[in-house]
């Protein structure tokens, strides 16, 4: 082998040894790791692998009406309902974060029991809507 070839050979080693090791020694603050977290746990929850593999409707409309929820039917749904399943989970943990966060505020009474009753009501109107369109579905 050339002296060139050698070069190149131990200089590209040298590279991807540096690279490799910035990767594995990476660390990712911990505010953007737990948003992707709950981010990819929403997007399953709400029916975003059905939307992708299946590709149903948006919404229909029959008789007059649009229908955003499927009817009749757990197994199915539209993406306009799973959209809203994804809000309400969106909700539902906006409505918990504001009750962790009223925590933080014990020197502050009223602002903290202002959170902590944003946040329940947050948590209460999506389990109630959650709570009705299910019982839509189901009938």
């Amino acid at each position: 082998m050339s002296r060139k070839v050698k070069k190149e050979i131990t200089s590209a080693s040298f590279s991807m040894t540096k690279f490799y090791r910035r990767i594995t020694t990476a660390k990712p603050s911990t505010l953007i790791v737990s948003l992707l977290a709950v981010s990819i746990a929403i997007f399953l929850f709400g029916g975003g692998v059905y939307d992708i593999t299946v590709k149903p409707f948006p919404a229909v409309y029959v008789s007059n009406q649009f229908l955003f929820v499927y009817p009749q039917s757990l197994s199915d749904q539209f993406i306009a309902e799973s959209l809203l399943a994804m809000i309400l989970f969106v909700l539902g943990m906006t409505g918990l974060l504001l009750m962790y966060q009223s925590t933080k505020y014990a020197f502050k009474p009223r602002q903290a029991y202002m959170m902590f009753l944003m946040g329940t009501v947050f948590l209460f109107i999506s389990y109630l809507v959650v709570e009705t369109i299910l019982g839509m579905k189901t009938g």
